[in-house]
């Protein structure tokens, strides 16, 4: 398979995985699936693939340099505009839960700080997906970077405004906002420690520690309560998997999957040079 056929079928398979979440949501409403609340549902459906995506365009920056693998790169736009077309479904979802009054909608917006950061972050990303093509690309120029590092504090904001939306339940939110740790970490190593397993090793021990905090210091400010309470949750073996529990096994197979990434390239330079040493007649 040609590299052009690769990346012909990576594209597809990413096209295919981006719109499975919208097709299975919107074959559950018509089933009554999500009854009997089902825009509510729906809302927070959209809401956490947008949230999915946009953590996942993130990643595949990191993940490119740590496999070696430069075909992440063609679809690494695509889950970015996927997280704006999800945060835009979330909001329009929202609008019909509104019964499509603006007045209300806009009202709302203005006097609930969650709704407000979460309308900001939607128009960040919207930017992001109109501009992230070629053409805006030429134009903007050294722009167009500067323009996309917006990617960073819509996804922060994102992450506020899914604690704000949990509420009392923050596992998701604590897990996703530790993996933004992880993703966060990773950019601001030196390059030449980006891909050592050492790095990785105390990436994930920082993110899982970060995620301890997050939710300890959440649980604290918001709920009043006491944050050691927390930190030894995450130390009770009947309350497995807490969100830090489940970024440390993350972390723990990102190490597992470059290990096995970097044994199969190492075993195939191995046989081609073995094969072509066979295959050249000796003098």
């Amino acid at each position: 398979m040609t590299a052009k056929q690769k990346i012909f079928w990576l594209r597809l398979v990413t096209l295919i995985g981006l719109c499975l979440p919208a097709l299975e949501l919107a074959w559950r409403w018509y089933n009554g699936d999500l009854e009997p609340r089902p825009v509510t549902l729906a809302t927070h459906s959209t809401g956490d693939w947008a949230v999915i995506f946009l953590m996942l365009s993130l990643a595949m920056t990191p993940a490119r340099a740590l496999f070696d693998w430069m075909p992440l790169v063609q679809i690494r736009r695509r889950i970015g505009v996927a997280a704006a077309l999800y945060a835009g479904a979330h909001f329009l979802i929202y609008v019909l839960d509104q019964k499509w009054n603006l007045v209300v909608v806009a009202t709302e917006i203005i006097k609930r700080f969650y709704l407000t950061i979460g309308f900001v972050t939607l128009l960040m990303l919207v930017v992001l997906a109109i501009t992230s093509t070629d053409g805006w690309q030429k134009r903007l120029r050294r722009n167009w970077k500067r323009l996309h590092w917006l990617i960073y504090p819509a996804a922060f904001i994102a992450i506020v405004h899914f604690f704000i939306q949990s509420k009392v339940k923050i596992g998701e939110p604590a897990f996703t906002a530790g993996l933004f740790a992880w993703l966060m970490l990773w950019r601001v190593l030196p390059s030449k420690l980006q891909r050592g397993y050492l790095s990785l090793v105390l990436l994930g021990v920082s993110a899982t520690l970060a995620t301890v905090v997050f939710e300890a210091t959440w649980y604290w400010l918001v709920n009043g309560r006491d944050p050691i309470v927390a930190l030894l949750a995450n130390l009770d073996p009947e309350l497995v998997f807490r969100p830090a529990q489940k970024v440390l096994i993350a972390s723990l197979l990102v190490i597992a999957a470059v290990a096995l990434r970097r044994l199969a390239l190492t075993a195939n330079k191995l046989w081609t040079k073995r094969y072509i040493q066979s295959t050249i007649p000796t003098p």
